[in-house]
C-alpha cells in the first residue's frame, strides 16, 4: 500500500467566485467583469503551492457550475482538493467588487454568500484527517462568522490537543460577517488558542482598541509568534521558543523583530494580507529566520500588491531568496513593480 505524501500546510475556509470590475467606477456603472476566485484561506494555499509546497485546502462548494471552476482553479495551482466536499443543497459563493481600495470610501462589495454551501462546515461535515494531515493547519477569522456551525469547527479545531499540528490564525476581522456585535471579542478568544497569529495594527484598533503592538501582545499573550501587520510601516513579530503541547501558554520573554515594508508600486491592494501570511508560513516551513520570514512576507504580498486579482505568481524561490538576503539599507531602497516576479532584471533600485 502506498504511504500518503506528506502535507506541510491545510488551510481550511470558504473560496468563493469573484468577479472583478472591466474598468474603475461604481458597481452601478460596471459594463462587465472578469470571473476568477477569492477567499482568504485558498489564497494562502495556492500562493504556498506555486511557492513549491505540498498544500490542501478544506472546504465546501455547491454542486454547481462555480463550485466545479473553484475546484479547478485552485486544483490548477497544484493544490490538493480532495478534502473538499460538494453540497447539494447549497450553492457556491460569489462576490462582485470595485476597483477601489478596499480602506477607501469608493470600494464597494457585494456578496452572495448567505447560506452558501461553506457555511455548512462543521465538527460533523469536515473529516479529522482532511484538518490533521499537514504539518500546519491555516485557519482565518472569517470562517467561524460564516454561521454557528463554523464558529463550533473553528472551536473544535483550536482546542488543545496532543498530536495538534501548528495552528496558523489570522485575524481577518470582518465585522458585516458576524450575525452579533460580540464578534470582535469571539475572534479575540479564538486567537488566543493558537500557536501563529496574523493581524493588523489598523484591525486590532478597530476590534478591540487597542494601539500598538505591545498592547496588542499583552492581549495576546498565548500564541508562541505574533506578527502586527502595519501597512507602509512594516510588520513586527512577538516570538518566543515553543515548548510543550501545542496550544498550551508558554512562559518566558519575547524576542521582538521589526522588518520595514518594501516601496511597491501598487496596482491593487485585495488580497496582500493573505500572501504576506503565505511567504510568513513558506519561510517558517524552511526553518529560516524570523526577519527572513518577514521579509518573505513583504515579497510576497508585493507579488500581489503589483497584479489586479487577489493571486499573483510569486518570484522563484531563489529569487525570493536573493532579495530577502539584502542589507538594510539595500532592502529599504528596493522598489518593485509589475511584472517583477517574472523579470528580475525588471526591480528597481532607487537611491
Amino acid at each position: 500500500m502506498d504511504t500518503p505524501t506528506p502535507v506541510d500546510v491545510v488551510c481550511l475556509g470558504e473560496s468563493m467566485v469573484t468577479f472583478l470590475p472591466s474598468r474603475p467606477g461604481r458597481l452601478a456603472d460596471v459594463p462587465s467583469f472578469a470571473r476568477t476566485i477569492g477567499g482568504a484561506e485558498s489564497n494562502v494555499a495556492c500562493a504556498l503551492a506555486a511557492a513549491g509546497h505540498r498544500v490542501k485546502w478544506v472546504s465546501r462548494v455547491g454542486a454547481d457550475g462555480f463550485g466545479d471552476h473553484l475546484v479547478d482553479a485552485v486544483g490548477a495551482y497544484g493544490v490538493d482538493t480532495t478534502g473538499v466536499r460538494r453540497d447539494p443543497d447549497r450553492p457556491t459563493g460569489i462576490y462582485f467588487r470595485t476597483a477601489n481600495d478596499r480602506s477607501g470610501a469608493a470600494h464597494e462589495v457585494v456578496y452572495y454568500r448567505a447560506g452558501s454551501a461553506a457555511s455548512a462546515m462543521s465538527p460533523a461535515t469536515v473529516a479529522p484527517e482532511d484538518v490533521a494531515s499537514g504539518r500546519v493547519l491555516h485557519l482565518s477569522g472569517i470562517t467561524p462568522a460564516l454561521s454557528d456551525d463554523c464558529l463550533a469547527l473553528t472551536r473544535e479545531l483550536l482546542r488543545p490537543r496532543e498530536g495538534r499540528p501548528l495552528v496558523s490564525f489570522d485575524i481577518n476581522h470582518r465585522p458585516a460577517l458576524w450575525r452579533e456585535a460580540a464578534g470582535a471579542r469571539v475572534l479575540l478568544e479564538l486567537a488566543r488558542g493558537a500557536d501563529l497569529v496574523f493581524v493588523g495594527e489598523d484591525e486590532a484598533e478597530e476590534a478591540w482598541g487597542l494601539r500598538g503592538a505591545e498592547a496588542i501582545r499583552a492581549a495576546l499573550p498565548e500564541p508562541t509568534t505574533l506578527v502586527i501587520k502595519r501597512g507602509s510601516a512594516g510588520a513586527v513579530v512577538h516570538s518566543r521558543e515553543a515548548s510543550g503541547a501545542a496550544g498550551t501558554t508558554v512562559g518566558g520573554a519575547d524576542t521582538v523583530t521589526s522588518v520595514p515594508a518594501l516601496r511597491v508600486d501598487v496596482v491593487a491592494p485585495v488580497g496582500a494580507g493573505d500572501a504576506f501570511a503565505a511567504g510568513f508560513l513558506s519561510a517558517t516551513l524552511r526553518g529560516l529566520p524570523v526577519e527572513a520570514r518577514l521579509r518573505h512576507g513583504h515579497l510576497m504580498a508585493a507579488a500581489v500588491l503589483t497584479v489586479p486579482a487577489d493571486l499573483g505568481t510569486p518570484p522563484s524561490r531563489a529569487h525570493a531568496d536573493r532579495l530577502a538576503a539584502l542589507d538594510p539599507e539595500a532592502w529599504e531602497t528596493l522598489r518593485l513593480g509589475p511584472g517583477w516576479t517574472a523579470a528580475p532584471e525588471q526591480e528597481a533600485v532607487t537611491p
